[in-house]
């Protein structure tokens, strides 16, 4: 761990509360109670159900809210971008406007005092403190959301922004009503919380374990536990250096289930403007390069000191 990092909590007690704050432990605290009545609701259609789920839905953040809405990698048809967005806003992460202007605020100040969720305020407030605190995410309540305005100019997200966590309770009744307590528990409960941890460690863990390959000037590290977690964002590091990237696990054995399915939908002709990066680019970026640059031009000045004390 940094020398720098500075270990900040979230103080539960002696703080203003707003109704998002409050609003946001209610919801989650709710999705961890289905998680602990899970195993006493057990049967096999429930647990597929939340396997199936978990990719639709956790599709839904990784190629929508991200990928594609956060950071233009790619487009879609307008039909297809709202129907992965949907999808997104089951997943019980927020509105495709909130989760969209932290995570390009994440960006523009990775891993210092204004990232909204950066690890040298301590591990514990960057996997999940900074969402009980909506002042870490915008400063103010007014002063939210500054970054989206090409989403906010879309009246399907101005709605979803506004009656997002509506659609998760409605489809918690749903679930409730085609199967009962277990489709509820593991379709809703265990199928969020899992992706939604996982999701959470990308702030949290992949900015302190794994490996980087690329010059960033950021703690970001490659995992591949979250990388099959989270179907390829895990690959952090990589995401870090390209962030126009659709593509995230640039190695054929870096799992990458998002850029599989964009892939799919370019050859199909539905996802167009797929921006990668160039080989001379990653070059550019590579860490290794950048270390046996910096060790040839430490030769040089060796050898150049060593040339001036022997004419000396």
């Amino acid at each position: 761990m940094p020398a720098w990092v500075v270990k900040s909590r979230v103080e539960f007690l002696g703080r203003e509360w707003n109704f998002v704050d409050i609003g946001t432990i209610v919801f989650l605290s709710t999705l961890h109670v289905l998680v602990l009545l899970a195993p006493f609701h057990f049967n096999w259609r429930a647990f597929w159900l939340a396997v199936a789920l978990y990719y639709l839905t956790g599709l839904g953040v990784t190629l929508s809210y991200h990928r594609q809405l956060s950071d233009w990698s790619f487009k879609l048809p307008k039909w297809l971008e709202y129907f992965f967005a949907y999808c997104g806003v089951l997943s019980v992460q927020g509105s495709p406007i909130e989760w969209a202007s932290t995570h390009r605020n994440h960006h523009q100040f990775t891993d210092t005092w204004d990232d909204p969720h950066s690890p040298i305020k301590g591990l514990w407030f960057s996997h999940i403190g900074w969402l009980f605190d909506y002042r870490s995410r915008f400063g103010s309540y007014e002063g939210r959301l500054k970054n989206v305005d090409d989403l906010k100019r879309q009246k399907f997200y101005r709605f979803l922004h506004v009656t997002y966590p509506l659609h998760s309770i409605a489809f918690g009744v749903l679930l409730y009503a085609l199967g009962g307590m277990p489709f509820l528990a593991w379709g809703l409960g265990v199928r969020a919380a899992l992706f939604a941890h996982a999701t959470f460690a990308l702030n949290s863990i992949c900015h302190r374990w794994g490996k980087k390959v690329w010059d960033t000037g950021d703690m970001s590290r490659n995992n591949w536990v979250f990388g099959l977690l989270t179907h390829g964002e895990g690959w952090h590091n990589n995401h870090h250096a390209f962030q126009y990237s659709a593509r995230h696990g640039f190695e054929w054995w870096e799992v990458d289930v998002t850029w599989y399915a964009i892939r799919f939908l370019e050859i199909v002709g539905l996802a167009t403007d797929v921006k990668l990066p160039s080989e001379t680019q990653k070059k550019r970026k590579a860490l290794s390069n950048k270390l046996n640059e910096e060790k040839l031009e430490t030769q040089v000045n060796n050898t150049k000191l060593g040339t001036e004390a022997k004419n000396e």
